[in-house]
């Protein structure tokens, strides 16, 4: 039967910062001797830790085995308060950091892999021209799975990215708040010195036999240029390079070999030309998404501010 610790002074008496610092070290080593090396303490100790926690909860918060230790249903249900209670914590120092010197503080961003080729370059650039004393890191996270990845570890502050399955109007999963940017669309591009890059008028027949650049079957621009070519009564053409990354796309095409279907903030920020071929696609959000429920930093707030400021200069949002 678990414990009842209602007060706060039962709960500051009982449950330690240090110990539940611990009990994170075994989460994410999935062991407690990995634990132990890591903290540079000895396994028992660590042991002893978890075992206390057990005792005070009254519950077992690890299934134990030969190749280490799984978190049980209530282990799930502490490490996901305390990680909340740590992270307000740390967001306490940030907002004391801010307090003593207001041009300082850090913003932790996740970033999809196309829009740190394209868009958040002129976003730092610019952000850090006014707050040259903050310090942005930023991660890149897999296409597949971006939106939820780092925001519920508290690993991200924000996370920015192309997202085109259907969006509810304020939230994600529950628990993500979700604020669209602009709208993007796919285009077709080529390279300046290209051909195709002189002509004032085309049809997309005519580049039926051009060599191509799509992303990968199964992505959402090979899916969309899949519909444009059957739409129009087309044959899918050849495909020369199957990839979703910006700088290798941009690289190819000026070389004016290829043709390749992306998205329009992509090709004006890499400097390529927009073919003018009418291709009709659903639109492309380009989107922010935060944990919902949690106060975010000054710094984090202004960070924020000055990407909504900046996604209203692109054309046609």
């Amino acid at each position: 039967m678990p414990q009842q610790l209602g007060s706060d002074d039962q709960i500051a008496r009982r449950l330690r910062l240090r110990d539940l610092h611990l009990f994170f070290a075994v989460v994410q080593h999935g062991s407690m001797a990995k634990a132990a090396s890591h903290l540079g303490i000895t396994q028992p100790t660590v042991s002893e830790v978890i075992g206390d926690l057990e005792h005070t909860l009254g519950v077992r918060l690890f299934d134990r085995g030969p190749r280490g230790v799984e978190l049980t249903t209530y282990g799930n249900a502490l490490l996901t308060r305390a990680r909340a209670a740590f992270d307000e914590l740390r967001q306490a120092t940030r907002d004391i950091e801010f307090l003593a010197d207001p041009s300082s503080g850090e913003v932790r961003i996740g970033c999809a892999e196309s829009a740190s080729a394209t868009i958040l370059p002129s976003i730092i650039s610019e952000f850090c021209a006014t707050h040259p004393n903050v310090a942005l890191r930023v991660t890149a996270v897999p296409s597949a799975n971006w939106e939820h990845s780092g925001l519920r570890e508290r690993a991200h502050d924000l996370l920015l990215g192309w997202h085109v399955t259907p969006l509810p109007s304020e939230s994600l999963g529950g628990d993500l708040n979700v604020e669209v940017l602009f709208n993007d669309r796919l285009i077709v591009a080529a390279g300046m010195q290209s051909a195709w890059a002189r002509r004032r008028r085309l049809d997309l027949s005519e580049l039926a036999q051009a060599t191509w650049i799509l992303g990968p079957p199964g992505s959402a621009n090979y899916a969309d240029m899949t519909e444009v070519f059957r739409s129009r009564g087309l044959a899918m053409p050849k495909v020369g390079l199957e990839c979703l990354s910006v700088p290798l796309r941009s690289h190819l095409l000026g070389t004016g070999r290829f043709v390749a279907a992306m998205l329009r903030v992509d090709a004006l920020q890499s400097g390529l030309k927009i073919l003018p071929v009418d291709i009709k696609t659903r639109p492309w959000p380009f989107a922010l998404f935060t944990l919902g429920n949690r106060v975010l930093s000054p710094t984090v707030e202004s960070f924020i501010t000055h990407i909504r400021n900046f996604a209203k200069t692109i054309p046609g949002s």
